[in-house]
């Protein structure tokens, strides 16, 4: 079997893309706090719940992510 490596350059851009989507459900939360006039403590209590939210998206977008790749090596397989 082939041996999978990750270089640092690639798990860097993997950790940026799992804080960037933590960071849009903390923007997601703080915005329905404003939007349906919460207190804003919810803020912090629902933080697991924004974690796992943040887990979800990160894990739709290497979903996405794959997809597209997959897409791009099949179409350049076919012109090659």
């Amino acid at each position: 079997m082939k041996d999978i490596l990750f270089t640092a350059k690639q798990q860097k851009r993997e950790i940026a893309w799992l804080c960037a989507c933590i960071a849009a459900s903390f923007i997601l939360n703080a915005i329905s706090i404003i939007v349906y006039r919460t207190e804003w403590k919810e803020l912090w209590t629902q933080s697991v719940w924004v974690i796992f939210i943040g887990a979800g998206l990160y894990a739709l977008s290497v979903f996405i992510r794959l997809i597209a790749c997959g897409v791009i090596r099949l179409f350049r397989k076919r012109t090659d």
